[in-house]
């Protein structure tokens, strides 16, 4: 016996960073939508989660590349209901559009700085500071941010590499 599908466009958000499917040009992810008529449902009414995939290359190429956790997205494809009560409904995506894209993460932590030519990396929880060529050539690291310039001075004199 076949589960009964329906075809849908569900709003949602995603939960977590989207994971490569079984085979090549897959993708799966959590959708969580949040009730359309919550000011009259109860205030403890739950989320409901959906499992997404999708088989279409373009769309799992989008769902990897590009969508992060906190991004709304509208999905459209075949429902297929849970197996077992509390489980979430499998959606097979066709169609995707993002309608409101989460704020780019802020590193508080870190700190990347380019001067010229060279990059450096600011660790707040370091003194010292590695720099870096903008092409990706190990400079070396500057025993503080004072350092830098001196540090920098040496390599372009032919100092240690």
């Amino acid at each position: 016996m076949t589960s009964p599908q329906t075809n849908l466009a569900i709003d949602g958000y995603v939960d977590a960073i989207p994971a490569p499917g079984t085979s090549w040009g897959t993708a799966t992810l959590d959708l969580i939508h949040s009730p359309a008529d919550a000011d009259r449902l109860a205030p403890d009414a739950p989320d409901t989660v959906y499992a997404c995939t999708t088989a279409d290359p373009r769309i799992a190429d989008v769902l990897l590349r590009e969508i992060q956790p906190g991004d709304l997205l509208r999905v459209t494809g075949s429902l297929v209901p849970p197996a077992a009560e509390g489980a979430p409904g499998r959606l097979t995506i066709d169609a995707l559009e993002v309608l409101d894209a989460a704020p780019a993460p802020v590193l508080y932590d870190l700190v990347l700085e380019r001067w010229g030519n060279y990059a450096t990396v600011f660790d707040a929880g370091r003194d010292g500071v590695p720099v870096f060529t903008v092409d990706g050539k190990w400079v070396g690291e500057a025993a503080s941010p004072d350092a830098i310039s001196d540090l920098i001075d040496a390599f372009e004199n032919g100092g240690p590499r």
